[in-house]
């Protein structure tokens, strides 16, 4: 048994006398690695059957259970010792006497170390001190540990090394444990709702010919039996639009997509998005239907519509503000209506707030970068951001009073963008004009099986997209998106 002392030794002689345990099992004629053990109860599940239970009602009927888990403590190493079973989420000590288990099933503890799984039979009872306990009869290892794992309370401190072995940091770091469980959570509460207004859920291609449906640089792959291109998606609009096209009035997908960008704690190349499009409705609809969603959603899975995030507090009782984006940037900066509108005055503003490559920007991306630059990290409670300049939004209906303006929002929480929607497009002609001068500006491609669609005809329709990593940071106070997503990507270890 590895003890405390030893865990002080190099890893390579810790392993090494592990990798003996398992020569000296084999030689037993222990399997070490056996094909499935019969678990009765969880021990997460045996702590909350038997935890309300007294010694004396222990005593008069003692229950007997069936356990696996991880061995992660062990005291005494006499001809009785205690120790601690976890599967994860609960933990229970066992009491195992030399006198009460078979002879092999003692040869076998002692061969064991911390981080072995084990199986083990025996009747639930209370120590002396009140501990819920497990006196050990049957023991069994299901899977010998070659490597010890982080020490309890010094093991993966690093947040990259947590991110680069997940399942360490899983292990050692129960808050870790949390956030994944709420993700989980977060997600099974959006589907629930969705269903439950009326949406169907759907999957469209990862891989596609034409890269659509937001501007991004793409991930590029090859097929070789088509001898085609493909990229991997950089959003399922498209193909999503397509289907509203083909008379599925409500549709979303939750699903991965992919963009060769730069990582930041904002931004992983592969993300989770939650996309939906509803057939007849408009950017008003669809606000008040991500205020529904979204604040349900959040009292659901924290028991309260207010949240934790840094040094504030985000109240998502409705309604949230709605604010157009120049509305936002003179609320937020010393800019004048006349600033905003004046290319000169622009590009000075942009200056002063160090914007970058201010030449290439065209007026409405120079105008979103002022709002990105003085309003943006300032929206903590939930506010949606309404009526874009067209030029950066090819997919979005014009504004009725303002052709140059369209209806689209995007929704800022904690300072950062949580989602993204507009009152789609559905001319086919101005689509095809839209996406062309998108393509001669950027390099980029027209999508021309998507206008033979519309052609076809579409609804009115509204879309939107909500970022699930972001949304999953916000709710677990986490500053990375890294610490939201189990395996982000990282740069190769030198």
């Amino acid at each position: 048994m590895e003890t405390k002392d030893e865990s002080q030794q190099p890893v390579e002689q810790l392993i090494a006398n592990r990798r003996a345990k398992l020569d000296a099992l084999r030689e037993m004629g222990q399997n070490p690695y056996p094909r499935r053990f019969r678990v009765e109860l969880s021990v997460s599940e045996a702590r909350s059957r038997y935890e309300g239970l007294s010694v004396e009602q222990l005593e008069a009927d003692p229950p007997v259970v069936r356990l696996g888990g991880r061995l992660r403590a062990v005291r005494g190493h006499g001809k009785v010792s205690f120790a601690d079973l976890s599967d994860g989420v609960g933990q229970i000590q066992l009491y195992l006497k030399k006198n009460d288990l078979d002879e092999s099933s003692w040869q076998v503890f002692k061969q064991l170390d911390l981080g072995d799984f084990l199986g083990v039979e025996g009747a639930v009872f209370r120590t002396r001190a009140g501990e819920l306990s497990v006196a050990v009869k049957e023991l069994t290892v299901l899977a010998k540990a070659l490597r010890p794992l982080p020490e309890k309370y010094h093991g993966l401190a690093d947040r990259e090394a947590r991110a680069r072995q997940r399942y360490l940091d899983l292990l050692s770091n129960p808050e870790s444990r949390e956030v994944f469980e709420m993700r989980s959570k977060v997600v099974s509460s959006i589907r629930r709702r969705l269903e439950g207004a009326g949406f169907i859920e759907v999957e469209t291609p990862m891989m596609q010919p034409i890269p659509g449906g937001a501007t991004a640089r793409p991930f590029v792959t090859h097929h070789n039996t088509l001898d085609l291109d493909l990229y991997l998606r950089i959003a399922p609009e498209l193909y999503l639009k397509r289907l509203i096209i083909g008379g599925f009035e409500r549709v979303f997908e939750l699903n991965r997509n992919f963009r060769n960008e730069g990582i930041s704690t904002r931004h992983n190349p592969e993300f989770t998005m939650l996309e939906f499009y509803w057939a007849y409705a408009d950017y008003e609809v669809m606000m008040d239907f991500t205020e529904e969603l979204i604040s349900g959603v959040v009292e659901e899975v924290m028991g309260s519509l207010e949240v934790e995030w840094g040094e504030h507090t985000v109240d998502f009782t409705r309604p949230w503000r709605r604010l157009k984006m120049r509305d936002a940037i003179l609320e937020h900066s010393d800019l004048t209506p006349e600033d905003l509108v004046d290319r000169e005055r622009m590009e000075k503003a942009a200056r002063d707030l160090n914007v970058q490559r201010i030449d290439e920007r065209s007026d409405g991306n120079l105008f979103a970068e002022l709002y990105e630059m003085t309003a943006e990290p300032l929206m903590i409670n939930p506010t949606f951001i309404m009526d874009f300049p067209r030029e950066i939004s090819p997919f979005a209906k014009s504004c009725p009073d303002d052709p140059d303006t369209v209806e689209r929002f995007e929704l800022f929480i904690g300072g950062m963008e949580l989602a993204n929607a507009f009152t789609e497009l559905n001319d086919p002609d101005e689509q095809r004009r839209r996406l062309e001068a998108q393509a001669a500006e950027q390099g980029g491609m027209v999508d021309e099986d998507f206008v033979l669609a519309m052609e076809h005809g579409m609804p009115p329709t509204g879309g939107e997209g909500i970022g699930i990593d972001r949304l999953v940071m916000l709710l677990t106070n986490q500053h990375s998106i890294r610490d939201a997503i189990l395996f982000p990507q990282l740069r190769p270890r030198e």
